[in-house]
């Protein structure tokens, strides 16, 4: 192996790069970091509304789909993930939330010492530049910006006040620890444009020689000196190539490419590599398993006597002016996150924090990607934060081509399904409530006649899809289908370790990239405080 460094880092998104930046910052350690797609140059990225146009473009994803799901009545469906420098902060919804303090509570009670809210906290705020500046509870001057939307919307307006007589606080910030309320979101934006992992944390580092970012290179596999890892295979331009780290390997790719790099490698459970010819270097039954996954429920209402976006956006004059604001004061609709209002809110009185997501837009389509719906509208997308269905992620063969399987086993419990249908029926309390009347809302989706419980489960199906935040295919723990422990080391091997979504034991409440930058930050310090040691 010719290209030799101390860290080989497989996956220059979320995680990656903020492993990039701090293991490099003393200048001295050499790391690589190697990334299958391409620089983030792409000017869909950087608009905020172009996430339409990265997501499911081979340029900026890796378009993956998920197998048929029986809960979801037999669709497979799209499951994004980033393919370019940034990974999926380059593509994702741009919406800065921690979660809530009980699910990283419970990480620690599940054993995993040093993962509770107190010990976390510290990793949010250092990275951390929030508009508001520091506070006990936030960060300011670090290199993850966090904005205030520019924009507001009078149904959305309406939809928060209706909120509140369903008993969901008006709240200012939705991530101090407790989620309950209703908000506009705060987005990773700076004046009016994207803020990815790249711009963030990559770019300040770009001039230190002791940094190599490879990218056009995908991961084979994970190189061995015995029981020790000892670089990465990859694979550029149609040349096989192979990075040594003298101290360490780290996966970053993701919590659907991470478990597929591990099986590749050997590591993974021993009768699926089996069956695929792969020899089994270490036994890791959880490897690709675990997975879990935000299900959102699209509910769309029409409207009429508020402006929504499907109207402005209906004729050439207002996309016009759409694209004038943005122009001069890079606000209005193009500057949207994908999602604007988020409520936390309880499916049930016996749950003790929100396990309901909402994500509130003034607009409505049939599905992702196709055009908007040619009357007035808004979406309340709904979706459970603590499922209970667990899902796979596994090789379609022993070739690196070939993408992998993806299970996600929505909607596979009792509990699951009942609290979908309880997500629909609270959606329909608070569009019933007054300040949402004046612009008589009409339910389109699911439709008005899903009504008992038993055919709103039903309607879950026919309407769920991902909110793109797959977690858990290679966690943290210590019982026997954990895959690293609490300081991300792959069990059974030496020099390995995985660092992104994928070592979350339960999913977080809420969305999941900000977790994954925490993750990082977290990581880097435990890393190098083994190097000293």
């Amino acid at each position: 192996m010719t290209d030799r460094f101390d860290y080989v880092i497989a996956g220059g998104g979320t995680a990656g790069l903020v492993l990039a930046n701090r293991l490099s910052a003393d200048g001295k350690t050499r790391v690589a970091v190697i990334e299958a797609g391409g620089r983030d140059t792409y000017p869909w990225i950087h608009i905020p509304v172009g996430y339409l146009y990265c997501i499911g473009n081979p340029r900026t994803d890796w378009c993956y789909r998920t197998e048929p799901e029986a809960g979801l009545g037999g669709r497979a469906i799209g499951y994004p993930r980033g393919r370019v420098l940034g990974g999926c902060s380059s593509i994702n919804g741009m919406l800065y939330q921690r979660g809530h303090a009980e699910d990283y509570e419970q990480w620690r009670q599940m054993g995993n010492t040093g993962w509770g809210w107190d010990d976390v906290l510290p990793w949010f705020r250092k990275s951390e530049d929030h508009f508001g500046g520091a506070s006990e509870l936030h960060g300011s001057g670090g290199e993850w910006r966090v904005e205030r939307q520019r924009l507001r919307w009078d149904i959305l307006d309406a939809f928060a006040d209706a909120c509140a007589l369903t008993g969901i606080p008006k709240v200012d910030d939705l991530n101090t620890g407790s989620t309950a309320g209703v908000s506009y979101f705060q987005v990773n934006q700076r004046k009016g444009w994207r803020w990815n992992t790249s711009k963030g944390f990559l770019k300040p580092a770009k001039g230190r020689q002791n940094l190599a970012v490879i990218t056009g290179a995908e991961v084979e596999r994970v190189l061995f000196d015995g029981s020790r890892a000892a670089g990465l295979r990859i694979r550029q331009n149609g040349a096989v190539r192979d990075i040594a780290a003298s101290a360490e390997v780290i996966l970053s790719a993701g919590a659907i490419n991470s478990p597929k790099i591990l099986m590749l490698s050997g590591l993974g459970p021993a009768a699926h590599l089996a069956e695929h010819g792969i020899e089994l270097r270490q036994a890791l039954e959880g490897v690709g398993g675990n997975l879990q996954d935000h299900l959102q429920l699209r509910c769309s209402y029409r409207v009429s006597g508020v402006d929504t976006l499907n109207a402005r956006a209906s004729t050439l004059f207002g996309k016009a002016k759409i694209g004038l604001e943005y122009a001069l004061k890079r606000s209005g609709p193009m500057s949207m996150a994908p999602s604007q209002l988020g409520a936390f809110a309880k499916s049930d009185a016996s749950v003790s924090t929100p396990d309901l997501e909402y994500h509130v837009q003034p607009l409505s389509l049939p599905k992702f990607g196709e055009d908007l719906d040619p009357y007035p509208a808004f979406t309340a997308s709904v979706c459970h934060l603590r499922p209970e269905s667990r899902g796979t992620v596994r090789l379609r063969s022993e070739r690196i081509e070939d993408k992998p399987k993806i299970a996600p086993n929505y909607l596979s419990t009792e509990g699951d399904r009942r609290t979908a249908a309880r997500a629909i029926a609270l959606t329909r309390r608070i569009v019933a409530q007054e300040p949402l009347a004046a612009f008589r809302p009409e339910e389109v989706r699911p439709g008005p006649d899903y009504a008992d419980e038993a055919s709103l489960a039903e309607a879950a199906a026919a309407v769920g899809t991902t909110i793109f935040h797959p977690v858990g295919t290679a966690k943290m723990g210590r019982d026997p289908l954990a895959v690293v422990d609490e300081r991300l080391r792959v069990h059974g091997v030496q020099g390995l370790r995985v660092v992104d979504a994928s070592i979350m034991p339960t999913i977080t409440s809420g969305n999941t990239a900000s977790p994954v930058v925490m993750i990082a930050e977290k990581a880097a310090e435990m890393i190098r405080a083994d190097s000293r040691a």
